[in-house]
């Protein structure tokens, strides 16, 4: 068994050499530092299993670096010490998430046992995170059809390597959930799994969200952040939307796929992760690369196991078992009596061209559970659930409502009233619902209120 890591961080070089044999000679690692910023430093380069934190350190002190530990690592153990203690601080440090607090000068037999008991519960807290996980129930991907059958040999074939995946198909297809599909498969199911939706956050915030940035970086990052690739380390990253990142982010991502280094935004420290990667797009990248929009070298370091999900009208013999599913799914979750759907019913669902794909179809049956007083849902009911003016548009290539005189108009005018009109027609499908009409669309709530702000789009008074 590996021994375990622990960072002493004290200023008075007597205690930290005292710490430190004890610790060694009862067979721990032992890194030292004789400030907050050196323990952080330590930090970046190699988390430790416990931290033992002096409270009176010059600079940052104890407690300011309990909290940047924490936030780095929520399950890491840290033992303040004081040789100044109080009952007020005692609690503070223990509201900041400290484990323990021991007093100066430290006793060895205290010491160590509190130090195994850290440990223990760490690792306690570690199994059952892992065990939360495996009992969770986890999406699964639903459907017989030949192209679902093939989709599950192949996450079979690619999930236990550490290949680049690039996953390509429709809006509302289930990218995500292959994703999370073939990370529970692959030896680092144990580990993060962490998405990120490229589309749905602002080009000046995504280096940010995606390597983090220390305090000061720019106006309003108040403290540093950890980025998702290093909250996904030894785990697996998901990029989703990755077509619409801007070049200069395709740029640093492909370094971190080339070296698997980057430095936070703001930050001059090279920092290593090990993550897997996958990808996916609703774009067609080629046309993308051949516009000068997508570079052709970050495509072929994704593109190593290439899937491609086929929207839902090109499978329907997987409507009728992905109906029932989310039927039974909604009615659970609503604490409602099973409904039933009847065969007009699941005809309609059959002949409906589902241009949202597996979402739409999900965000329907969800709102026959609750709209739908009856047990058995019939095929008026589907049609009262559709947006069949949606779906008539999409069949019949007609023109969208509200967007007369499109010759006159510049791309920039056209594309701004289309999406206005688009927004409004979900909006209206959703019942003006944001959290549903968001998820249908893919893009998170605050990225659907800032675009209803530009374009004065509000409730009607009717629907709160």
């Amino acid at each position: 068994m590996a021994k375990e890591d622990i960072l002493l961080v004290d200023d008075d070089p007597t205690v930290l050499e005292a710490l430190a044999a004890i610790l060694r000679d009862a067979g721990y690692q032992v890194a030292t530092a004789r400030s907050a910023e050196e323990g952080l430093r330590r930090v970046q380069r190699a988390m430790p299993d416990l931290a033992l934190v002096d409270i009176w350190l010059p600079g940052l002190d104890g407690l300011q670096l309990l909290e940047q530990l924490k936030r780095a690592s929520p399950l890491l153990p840290v033992i303040v010490i004081s040789g100044h203690g109080t009952i007020e601080t005692a609690v503070r440090a223990t509201k900041l998430g400290a484990y323990d607090f021991l007093e100066k000068p430290p006793d060895m037999e205290r010491t160590l046992l509190a130090v195994r008991h850290a440990l223990d519960h760490r690792r306690l807290e570690e199994e059952n995170q892992q065990l939360r996980q495996r009992l969770d129930p986890q999406p699964e991907i639903v459907g017989e059809s030949p192209a679902l059958r093939h989709l599950r040999e192949q996450i079979a074939a690619a999930a236990p390597t550490n290949g680049r995946v690039l996953i390509r198909g429709e809006s509302g297809t289930g990218k995500e959930l292959l994703a999370r599909a073939i990370h529970r498969q692959s030896l680092r199911a144990g580990r993060p799994f962490v998405a990120v939706n490229c589309a749905a956050i602002p080009e000046e915030l995504i280096e940010s969200e995606l390597f983090g940035h220390e305090k000061g970086a720019y106006t309003g990052a108040t403290a540093q952040r950890r980025g998702k690739f290093e909250q996904a380390d030894e785990g697996t990253i998901f990029l989703d939307e990755v077509g619409d990142m801007s070049l200069k982010t395709q740029a640093k991502v492909l370094r971190v796929l080339q070296e698997q280094t980057f430095e936070r935004v703001g930050g001059s420290e090279t920092l290593t992760v090990d993550v897997r990667v996958i990808a996916a797009s609703n774009k067609d990248l080629e046309t993308a690369m051949r516009a000068g929009t997508f570079r052709e070298d970050l495509f072929y370091r994704l593109n190593v196991v290439p899937f491609e999900i086929p929207p839902l009208r090109e499978r329907k013999e997987d409507i009728p078992v992905l109906a029932r599913h989310f039927l039974a799914q909604s009615c659970a979750e609503y604490g409602k009596r099973q409904k039933a759907l009847s065969p007009e019913a699941l005809d309609r669902l059959v002949q409906h061209p589902w241009p949202g794909n597996v979402r739409e179809l999900k965000n329907v049956m969800e709102r026959m559970v609750i709209m739908v007083p009856a047990d058995r849902i019939e095929a008026r009911d589907v049609e009262a659930s559709l947006a069949p003016r949606a779906a008539e548009g999409a069949r019949e290539g007609a023109e969208p409502e509200g967007l007369p005189g499109l010759e006159a108009m510049t791309l920039k005018e056209g594309r701004a009233r289309f999406e206005r009109a688009f927004l409004l027609r979900h909006l209206e499908a959703n019942g003006w619902n944001i959290t549903r009409t968001a998820e249908h669309l893919g893009i998170e709530r605050s990225n659907l209120h800032r675009k209803l702000r530009a374009f004065g789009l509000e409730a009607p008074p009717s629907r709160p």
